[in-house]
């Protein structure tokens, strides 16, 4: 189907359940086969808990899709150890240029800071990350992959042993399994959401957009200062245009990605005949105005879509949890889906471990959706702005957004204004109820609830990274400490001790500046990377109820 890339098949096995003719009960099954669902698979796996996967495909995601990777999913696809494929294959970037007319209005830079391990953003195609994922929860012993698996019905079970059995189509026929928990990773047309008769608030967008995916080695063109070809052999960056010669009155987006494959997003307008756009005879000139009339490409994949920004108005519903697009949806400007959805695991796989194993209530998965319906609402405020601004539904309106743009060449306070696409970052949960409020001044943005700051270190004479450290072990929480404590350390749950100066040493002295760290400060981090609490001086007790606290309460409480 593609030039450049042959879709792996992955194998249909009958389940051992299925095979002899019973009714299975599993602590976990997640439901979706995406990226979301498959980094949810083995961020869970990678903590003890075994789950059964369910998708009812064969293959991975089919055409142009997710694009830009930010570097909080790095962050986390390092942590489970997936990151080397991704970052050796996909290209790196940081700068971004926002065209209009016919020159540049003003360019920005995702990563200006220096001293971080993971790139401010990777594009790379969609079916690379999930073979990637796929592979990695293939050789993990927690984790099996069931293809050709459909979820055909959900019911919840109430009553002193609360579960959820599931009735589940193959090619072999129905059966059911039971699961303690499931996770919905479904997608935007979720059949677990339908079945369930939940459902989405929001705003649908009426634009619509043309994806071309063009394979072309710039380099090789003829030199021509006309082609816009030409500028493209130079280093990776995010280009958007508004009002180009090529494509008077609308929008376009470009993205360099794996395979010299660049994605081009033409803005069409409401009124666009999405069967008409498609053809070949309608997207060949819109190519060749923008890149040049002589320039050598094939086109890899055209579709045309629309979008919208809403979600559900809770996600979490008895003992099904909803991630990613079937819980919510955003605008593609900006990268915020599938990054925004693996965000969504990152959050929930430590919580369901700690429930499941006893050491929490589940009480702690209602945070689950305080944190990250946070996360979605501000993704949806950032999304429904840069859709606003991009596609102007008034005459006032695109009067105003020219004159940013037009003042942006000049004006360095008009810059800010300018919106193509606000790129993804993590969302602090700062009102989270698993957070300690500071009782301390502390300056910086290591806040509670704050995913934490990558920064290098040194431990046994070897140089590593803050993350990594905090990655490793069986520990769910950890205690970063720039000094001394007493020891042995005794706590209800178990808590890693890493000590700078001691475990680590922060040699360049980066990892103090960013947490404003001062002798005896510590910091009680989270299993996902987030600040929970931080004090001045060490303090058993109140490191104690931080940790009841951010593991969701006493146990036993409601």
């Amino acid at each position: 189907m593609l030039k450049t890339y042959s879709y792996a098949e992955f194998p249909y096995r009958q389940s051992e359940a299925q095979r002899l003719g019973q009714t299975p009960r599993y602590p976990l099954v997640v439901i979706g086969g995406g990226p979301v669902g498959l980094s949810l698979a083995l961020d869970a796996a990678r903590r003890g808990v075994a789950v059964q996967l369910l998708d009812d495909n064969y293959t991975v995601s089919i055409g142009s899709r997710a694009v830009c990777y930010a570097k909080r999913p790095l962050e986390i696809w390092r942590r489970l150890g997936v990151d080397a494929p991704l970052l050796a294959r996909g290209v790196r970037w940081q700068i971004g240029k926002v065209f209009y007319g016919e020159s540049l209005a003003y360019q920005f830079d995702l990563l200006p800071e220096q001293h971080h391990q993971m790139p401010a953003m990777v594009n790379l195609q969609q079916y690379y990350l999930e073979e990637t994922l796929v592979a990695a929860c293939e050789a993990d012993k927690h984790v099996t992959l069931n293809w050709k698996h459909k979820v055909v019905g959900l019911e919840q079970v109430d009553g002193d042993d609360p579960h959820v059995r599931l009735s589940v189509e193959t090619p072999d026929g129905r059966f059911e399994m039971l699961a303690d928990w499931v996770v919905a990773c479904d997608g935007a047309n979720s059949d677990t959401r339908r079945m369930l008769g939940a459902d989405f608030s929001g705003q649908v967008f009426n634009d619509r957009f043309l994806i071309a995916d063009v394979v072309m080695d710039p380099s090789t063109q003829p030199v021509n200062e006309a082609s816009g070809a030409q500028r493209l052999s130079s280093e990776p960056e995010r280009w958007f245009w508004f009002d180009p010669p090529f494509h008077r009155g609308q929008s376009v987006l470009l993205h360099k990605q794996a395979d010299k494959v660049w994605r081009i997003d033409f803005q069409l307008g409401r009124d666009a005949d999405p069967v008409e756009e498609k053809k070949p005879e309608n997207v060949l000139p819109r190519i060749k105005a923008m890149l040049g009339e002589n320039v050598d490409f094939e086109l890899e994949w055209v579709s045309v879509y629309q979008f919208a920004c809403r979600r559900m108005d809770q996600f979490r519903h008895g003992r099904v949890l909803f991630a990613g697009d079937a819980a919510h949806q955003v605008s593609p400007f900006g990268a915020r889906g599938a990054n925004s959805g693996v965000q969504d695991s990152d959050n929930l796989a430590w919580k369901l471990q700690l429930v499941l194993s006893g050491k929490a209530n589940e009480a702690l998965l209602d945070s689950y959706h305080h944190e990250r319906s946070l996360a979605a609402d501000d993704n949806i405020a950032n999304s429904t702005r840069s859709t606003d601004f991009i596609t102007p539904k008034s005459r006032a309106s695109l009067r105003l957004r020219n004159a940013v743009l037009e003042l942006a060449r000049t004006e360095p306070f008009a810059r800010p204004m300018v919106n193509s696409g606000r790129l993804s970052l993590p969302t602090p949960y700062g009102d989270s109820p698993l957070n300690t409020p500071d009782t301390d001044a502390f300056a910086g943005l290591m806040r509670p609830g704050t995913v934490c700051a990558d920064a290098p270190l040194v431990r046994d004479g070897h140089a590593t990274w803050l993350l990594d450290v905090l990655g490793e072990g069986d520990s769910p929480f950890a205690l970063l400490v720039f000094g001394e404590v007493p020891a042995p350390l005794s706590f209800d749950l178990p808590v890693r001790l890493l000590r700078v100066g001691q475990e680590v040493q922060d040699a360049a002295g980066v990892l103090a500046a960013r947490y404003d760290a001062q002798p005896g400060t510590v910091y009680l981090i989270r299993p996902d990377q987030h600040v929970a609490a931080r004090w001045r001086r060490f303090d058993a007790a109140a490191v104690q109820a931080a940790l009841q606290r951010a593991s969701g309460g006493p146990q036993g409480a409601h």
